[in-house]
């Protein structure tokens, strides 16, 4: 799947190409939800914002996983990155003429999710194509520090960007940090998968098998429960905090700057700890332990009366994100066969793509009937019970099983 000779130079390329990146996309991701939050103090805006940049993003990825496994997948993200580089530069040269209505920012916010549904499959799959197996979960590690240091910054820039000089400047960014991104994928050499080379199966014939490779698949059914669970119950609540910040704290733009720089130290310490001493622990019970402190930071937060405290929560919650998505990547890796992985990931992001503006669809329209903090514990309790009848579930129990044998025997011929 990967060679010895090299791979370290291919990671640090793919890595150093992949901060740049992401590092405009957050920004943009930022400021956009920003402006659309204080420009509007609508619960009902906010939740259109979260279905924009998401939902297409799981309706591709059905089709962006096939891709992944039938074509060069360097190839394939390059050419996503460089079509939401495009939207973002159109949207920035319409808002820089005076265009700003709300449909046509929520529109380049759709493209931008159609071209990450095409993108995301393609990088998770790509990882363990150019990482050695025996240090696939570090370099994941890695990764999720990486993002959470670009988490951490990108925030502060963007609020600095965003006070100083408006919203186009950071789409120009955006532009160029894609541009960059590209330029190093490029001289990252991705071994082509055989199947590439040799399938002759129909779009419609790898969708289905992806789907039958799942369902016979325990361990990952039950990941894509508690990842469904998660972001349905946890993170479509938390698209609201940053309208609470406003309705009970105040809309100065520092507010917010500071919301996602606390969610974001929380993501690089926990990133930090991942990569280091809590390489070697247990995945399913590093999973288990993040998606309960998910539904009662959840709750802590819907309690806040202090905006200090609130920011701890938040912190918390940050703490909690590479102990829960570091591990569940590195399972998904481990588990499923390499000329499957660009289905599987695609059905993952599906479900995140689908559960945050389905959450955001119900809990928007609730956040101005009722406040947000009582949509935050009501999210919080349901998360706890949610992932505790998760656990007990037959493909629960056989994660718990598989993940005793792990240090023996493959996952995926462990579980029956």
């Amino acid at each position: 799947m990967t060679t010895t000779t090299g791979w370290r130079r291919n990671v640090a390329l793919f890595l150093t190409g992949q901060t740049v990146s992401l590092f405009g996309s957050m920004i943009v991701q930022y400021v956009v939800m920003w402006w659309v939050t204080l420009q509007t103090q609508s619960g009902l805006a906010v939740a259109l914002y979260a279905v924009a940049a998401f939902l297409p993003q799981g309706v591709v990825s059905i089709f962006g996983g096939v891709l992944a496994d039938r074509m060069n997948r360097r190839v394939l993200v390059m050419v996503a990155d460089g079509g939401i580089a495009a939207a973002t530069l159109v949207l920035a040269m319409l808002m820089a003429n005076g265009v700003t209505d709300l449909w046509i920012v929520l529109l380049a916010v759709a493209v931008r999710s159609v071209g990450a549904g095409v993108q995301t499959p393609a990088v998770q799959a790509m990882i363990p194509q150019i990482v050695p197996s025996e240090h696939l979960m570090r370099v994941n590690g890695i990764f999720q520090t990486i993002h959470s240091a670009m988490a951490l910054l990108a925030p502060a820039a963007a609020g600095a960007i965003f006070a100083a000089f408006g919203v186009v400047p950071v789409f120009f960014l955006d532009v160029v940090t894609a541009v960059i991104g590209i330029g190093l994928l490029a001289m990252v050499a991705v071994p082509t998968l055989e199947r590439v080379t040799e399938s002759t199966a129909s779009y419609r014939q790898d969708l289905v098998e992806g789907m039958r490779y799942i369902k016979s698949q325990p361990v990952v059914r039950w990941l894509l429960v508690v990842y469904a669970t998660i972001f349905l119950l946890t993170v479509a609540p938390t698209f609201m905090t940053p309208l609470m910040v406003a309705r009970s704290f105040g809309r100065e733009e520092w507010m917010l700057a500071v919301l996602e720089v606390a969610f974001s130290v929380g993501m690089l310490l926990g990133g930090v700890l991942m990569s280091t001493v809590l390489a070697k622990r247990s995945p399913v019970g590093l999973i288990l332990t993040a998606v309960y402190g998910f539904g009662l930071a959840t709750i802590a937060l819907g309690l806040s009366t202090n905006l200090w405290v609130f920011y701890g929560f938040m912190f918390v919650i940050g703490l909690l994100v590479p102990p829960f998505s570091t591990p569940f990547m590195t399972l998904i890796q481990e588990t499923v066969e390499p000329g499957m992985q660009g289905r599987v990931f695609s059905y993952v992001t599906i479900v995140m793509a689908l559960a945050t503006p389905i959450g955001t669809v119900v809990f928007g329209p609730l956040a101005d009937v009722v406040s947000v903090e009582i949509l935050l514990i009501a999210a919080g309790v349901a998360a706890v019970i949610a992932i505790a009848f998760a656990a007990r579930l037959p493909s629960g129990r056989a994660t718990m099983a598989a993940a005793r044998k792990l240090g023996t025997e493959p996952v995926a011929e462990s579980v029956p």
